[in-house]
């Protein structure tokens, strides 16, 4: 992840990215410990996917092949720049205000709210950081 974190574009990202790193590697953590103990972790997982794909990252699952993170709601295959990241914003904040809640989305209590918390932090600099910063030295 410290490769990822280094080649993130600056125009990405509108926090300081030693605190980016530092809420996406503690994301990662708490997000494999609760896939660890099989723990469902829907806003976890909201936060991880959303963070890889603003860093422009290369998923390595454990099994298949490496690939680069889509985005979170629109599942948009290229990476992440400016324009892209402000219509992703606007395609989280639509898919949140839905009514009645899509089925698949219901069934993934959280998920939807992490999306859009990461995104207006990192992004839009509004709100509070979607989960706990834990400062390394990483990033």
């Amino acid at each position: 992840m410290t490769t990822d974190i280094t080649k993130i574009p600056a125009d990405n990202l509108r926090v300081p990215r030693v605190e980016f790193a530092a809420l996406w590697t503690s994301a990662e953590r708490a997000h494999d410990e609760c896939v660890r103990q099989r723990v469902p972790d829907w806003y976890g997982a909201g936060v991880v996917v959303t963070c890889r794909w603003l860093a422009r990252a290369t998923v390595r699952p454990d099994i298949g092949p490496w690939y680069l993170a889509d985005s979170p709601v629109t599942e948009r295959t290229a990476r992440a720049y400016p324009e892209l990241i402000e219509a992703e914003c606007l395609a989280a904040e639509k898919l949140a205000m839905r009514r009645p809640v899509p089925e698949w989305l219901a069934d993934q209590p959280g998920w939807i709210e992490a999306v859009v918390a990461t995104l207006n932090w990192a992004w839009r600099r509004t709100g509070e950081p979607p989960m706990e910063l834990r400062h390394s030295s990483t990033g």
